[in-house]
């Protein structure tokens, strides 16, 4: 019984992961292909959206790969992908926004920003690390390791779950402006926003995901330790 439990939770997880992923890319596809009224590259609204908050210094550049776009805090920099930076879409414009949403959450030192950053080279760490223990713990049966593997699961949870309120801010930042600033009109601003809901969701996948691991863990090892 315990087997199908844990399988079974592999699959969902799985499932809830692949969901996800479909749905954003799928929503990404489209709105890539539809050109905003405005005629506005990604790279023109996130530069528009900056200096109206007086972040002349965080620079747009262009970074290769697909929906690798992310703003860099140390560099003050705000890297678009090729396509988000050139073309002038409805997808351009979303993506800017939220980029733009997170150097804004940056310079007013927005709270769970500040932690998310504080977090990562220990995140980095327990990444790594957490299944390494769990990996030798099984093999030598050293359940101590094994549960601080478990443990370093659980911070990168933690992280996740304080990444939620980041990106959901960021997102209603960006698109506060975009209407501010009229980028897109009314119909291509809710196609926007529908897009970066399905972003958004990846990251609520993501932490849906991660307890369903922490569960598997629990009921694969917590008999063992008895």
């Amino acid at each position: 019984m315990e087997f199908f439990i844990v399988y079974g939770l592999v699959i969902i997880s799985l499932l809830i992961t692949l969901g996800a992923q479909a749905f954003v890319s799928t929503s990404y596809s489209k709105y890539s292909k539809i050109n905003n009224m405005k005629g506005l590259t990604g790279s023109e609204v996130a530069r528009l959206i900056l200096d109206k908050h007086g972040l002349q210094d965080v620079k747009v550049v262009s970074t290769s790969g697909n929906l690798s776009d992310h703003y860099d805090p140390k560099s003050k920099v705000v890297r678009l992908s090729t396509g988000i930076y050139e073309k002038s879409t409805v997808a351009s414009v979303a993506v800017a926004c939220h980029e733009c949403g997170h150097a804004i959450q940056h310079k007013e030192g927005y709270t769970f920003l500040r932690i998310r950053s504080s977090m990562v080279p220990f995140v980095n760490f327990c990444s790594y690390a957490g299944y390494l223990a769990i990996l030798i713990g099984s093999i030598f049966s050293a359940f101590g390791l094994i549960w601080a593997g478990i443990f370093a699961e659980v911070v990168i949870l933690l992280f996740q779950l304080i990444t939620l309120p980041v990106e959901f801010d960021a997102s209603k930042r960006g698109l506060k402006e975009v209407r501010e600033g009229q980028y897109l009109v009314e119909k291509e601003y809710s196609n926007g926003k529908t897009m970066l809901t399905a972003a958004a969701l990846t990251y609520v996948a993501s932490v849906a995901t991660t307890i369903i691991q922490i569960l598997r863990l629990v009921l694969m090892f917590g008999r063992r330790n008895d």
